[in-house]
C-alpha cells in the first residue's frame, strides 16, 4: 500500500471491527451454501494477518470450496509449508517486474525481488500449484521488462499474468494513458516468443490465455480496462470489517458484521446475501469515463484484487 496513504501515523482499524476467523468461517459456509466454490484470501497483504494458518484450516474444511490466496510473496518463504499442511490449494504471486528498480516503483516496498521469487520457489515446493505469477503493468514504469518477464517464467510452470493498470481507488494516481494496453502487451511478447490464443477454462475467467506456440508454457492478460468482462464476472468481495461488495470499483458495500453480531440466523444472513447480489447492476469498467473517473472508490488494498 502507498506509504503516502498508509504511513507510520495511519490509523488502522481496532481489532474489534474486523471479522473473526469464527465469522469469516460463518460467513464462508453460508456463500457455499448458495453455490460459491472458491474462496481466495487477499488484501492488503493477507500474511500479515496473526494465525492465518488457523483460518485456512477452518476454512479449507469446508466441503466443495477451493481455498486459494493473493500475496506478494514477502512472507511466503517462511509460511507456505504451514498454509499447504493447513489446507491452502494455491497461491497467485504479485510481482510487477523481474527488474529491481521497477519493482520498486511499482510498489514502493522495502522486500526484494529476489524476496518474492524464494517465497515462489517455496510455494512450489509446498505443492500450492499452478502457481499464478501477476504482474501490472504500467507506462513509463516497468513495461520494457514485459517481455524479459514473460521468457524468465517461459517453460518454469508458472503462469504469468498481464494486468492493464486500473483506476482502482483514489490514492495511485491513475490516468489512461498510463496503461498498457492488453493487445500492446500479447504484441510484444509474440514478436520475440510466437503466441496463440487459448480458449477460456470457464465463465468469468478474467484472464485471457496465451499459449507459445513451441509448447512452452502459456500467459494471461487481464485487460479490464480496454476489454472489459463485466457482463461475466461471478465475484463478490468480503472486506476485512465485514462489508460484502459486488464490484471491484464500487463505492459502498453491505454490512454483514452488524447483522452478525446483533444475533441475525444464517437464513437471515443469506437473504441479505441473495438481495444483495441480485440486485447488482455494477458496470464501472464498461462505462469508464472522464466522468467516472472522478467518482471516490473503495481502495483495492481494502477488498483485494
Amino acid at each position: 500500500m502507498p506509504r503516502e496513504a498508509f504511513g507510520d501515523d495511519f490509523q488502522f482499524l481496532p481489532r474489534s471491527e474486523i471479522l473473526s476467523f469464527e465469522e469469516i468461517f460463518r460467513l464462508t459456509r453460508i456463500f457455499r451454501g448458495l453455490g460459491v466454490e472458491k474462496i481466495r484470501l487477499t488484501g492488503g497483504e493477507p500474511l500479515l494477518r496473526t494465525d492465518l494458518a488457523v483460518l485456512v484450516g477452518q476454512l479449507s474444511a469446508i466441503p466443495g470450496i477451493e481455498l486459494v490466496m493473493t500475496t506478494n510473496g514477502s512472507l511466503l518463504a517462511a509460511k507456505a509449508g504451514e498454509l499447504a499442511a493447513a489446507g491452502l490449494s494455491r497461491v497467485t504471486v504479485s510481482l510487477d517486474s523481474l527488474d529491481e528498480d521497477a519493482f520498486r516503483e511499482m510498489n514502493d516496498v522495502d522486500f526484494s525481488v529476489a524476496t518474492v521469487l524464494d517465497g515462489i520457489g517455496a510455494a512450489a515446493r509446498a505443492g500450492l500449484t499452478p502457481i499464478k505469477v501477476n504482474s501490472v503493468v504500467k507506462r513509463g514504469v516497468n513495461e520494457h521488462t514485459v517481455v524479459d518477464f514473460a521468457r524468465h517464467f517461459k517453460g518454469s510452470g508458472y503462469v504469468p499474468r498481464f494486468i492493464e493498470y486500473m483506476d482502482v481507488g483514489t490514492t495511485n494516481g491513475w490516468r489512461m494513458d498510463e496503461v498498457v494496453t492488453g493487445a500492446e502487451i500479447i504484441e510484444m511478447i509474440d514478436a520475440e516468443m510466437p503466441l496463440e490464443p487459448v480458449e477460456s477454462e470457464y465463465l468469468g475467467e478474467v484472464a485471457k490465455r496465451w499459449r507459445y506456440r513451441d509448447g512452452g508454457g502459456e500467459i494471461g492478460v487481464i485487460t479490464s480496462v480496454t476489454r472489459a468482462f463485466c457482463g461475466d464476472c461471478t465475484r463478490a468481495r468480503l472486506s476485512a470489517d465485514g462489508r460484502i461488495y459486488t464490484c471491484l470499483f464500487a463505492v459502498n458495500g453491505t454490512d454483514l458484521r452488524l447483522p452478525i453480531r446483533e444475533g441475525a440466523t444464517d437464513k437471515e444472513l443469506e437473504e441479505i446475501i441473495r438481495q444483495v447480489w441480485s440486485a447488482r447492476e455494477d458496470r464501472y469498467s464498461e462505462i469508464r469515463s472522464s466522468e467516472t473517473e472522478e467518482t471516490r472508490r473503495i481502495e483495492m488494498s481494502y477488498i483485494g484484487g
